[in-house]
Parts: C-alpha cells; sequence; structure tokens
C-alpha cells in the first residue's frame, strides 16, 4: 500500500492507523498547493480531488476520503482490532464516531486555519466546535480511547484534528477528559511513529 500525505494535515491519521495495523506501507508526500507529489509527479492524476489523505492498494486500487480509509486499513489486520468486526453493533458505533469526526469536529476546524474570513465566520465555527466538543468531553471516561479500552482507527483520527488546536489558537484546557484523552493516545507507539515519520517531532 502507498498512502499520500502531507505533513501534519489528516492524513496523519491515516500514516498512524499504517503504523498501528502492521502492514507494510509506502508513503509519498504531497505539496497540496502544488498539487505535486515530492517525486515530481502531478497529484491530480492520481487524486483528481487534489487533496490527503489517498491510498493506493496493493492491487493499484485508488481510495479517498479519510474515514474511508481508515476502515479499510483496519480490515487489512483484523487481529489488531483496530475497528470491530464488520455487522456487529459496535461496528456500526464506531462508523458513527468516524462519521461525526468528519462532519463535525474536522470540518469544524476547517474555517480557523483561514487569515481571509470574515471575523463573524471565525467566530461561529469557533462556537460550533466549542458545543461539539463539550458533548465529545461528556462522552469519554477518564484512561479510556473513543471506543473503550481498545486503540481504534477513531482515535487515529479524532486524535489527529484535536491536534490542531495549538496551531489554530482554540483552547481545550476547559475540558479535563478531552486533555487526558489527547495525551493518552499521543503517547501510543503508531502515533509517535507516525510523527517522527512526518518530521512532526524528534
Amino acid at each position: 500500500m502507498k498512502l499520500y500525505y502531507s505533513p501534519g494535515a489528516c492524513s496523519l491519521a491515516s500514516h498512524v492507523a499504517l503504523f498501528a495495523s502492521g502492514v507494510k506501507f509506502e508513503v509519498e508526500q504531497v505539496d497540496t498547493k502544488a498539487k505535486k507529489t515530492k517525486s515530481g509527479k502531478d497529484y491530480t492524476k492520481i487524486n483528481a480531488k487534489g487533496y490527503v489523505p489517498c491510498l493506493e492498494t496493493n492491487e493499484g486500487q485508488i481510495l479517498t476520503e479519510g474515514a474511508a480509509i481508515l476502515q479499510y486499513i483496519a480490515d487489512q489486520a483484523p487481529e489488531k482490532k483496530l475497528l470491530p468486526k464488520n455487522g456487529t453493533w459496535e461496528r456500526y458505533k464506531a462508523q458513527e464516531w468516524l462519521n461525526f469526526i468528519a462532519t463535525e469536529i474536522h470540518k469544524s476546524y476547517s474555517p480557523l486555519w483561514s487569515k481571509d474570513l470574515p471575523e463573524a465566520t471565525k467566530k461561529a465555527a469557533h462556537e460550533r466546535l466549542t458545543n461539539r466538543l463539550e458533548w465529545v468531553n461528556g462522552q469519554i471516561k477518564p484512561g479510556q480511547f473513543l471506543m473503550g479500552s481498545q486503540f481504534s482507527v477513531c482515535d487515529a483520527y479524532m486524535w489527529t484534528v484535536l491536534n490542531w488546536s495549538r496551531a489554530v489558537k482554540f483552547d481545550l484546557t476547559k475540558w479535563p477528559n478531552l486533555m487526558g484523552y489527547v495525551e493518552k493516545v499521543s503517547t501510543t507507539p503508531a502515533v509517535q511513529s507516525a510523527l517522527k515519520a512526518e518530521g512532526l517531532t524528534k
């Protein structure tokens, strides 16, 4: 498998998941502004959407959209239990988390990166994110992952987007459960390996 990524972007979740899965994989960095891969290829010919992540399977198929890629990776290494078994209630709850993170958390952070948006728009995004994270804080049990005691690809995704908070100056300290959760996920071997691989830590 080959993951196309940009350091620190949402593709970091897929990078974490790949390390957690233990499957063999390659990576190639993408300049999402220039739409070029590090080797000089036109990225839009690989992924016409032009953004990351993008996963090329061993069969040469292309898969885009983080939530879909995370589920695919998890299914390549079922013994790692990165997602519950297909068809179970727990699997649907994990899919619920992935969808919520993608549509309600990830997309709420997006406006906070822009320097050109009107302050009213940023304020609305800030309030929306605050409401969503207030709910998440209430769902997380101290010392646990999103799905309980088992690390899952849901955690890879949630941690990745929460990790943007410092960069966009969004304060998480009012939520102790959330802060403890971020710290817990940060120490997992897969996260540490992905951070090092993307040059985000020493």
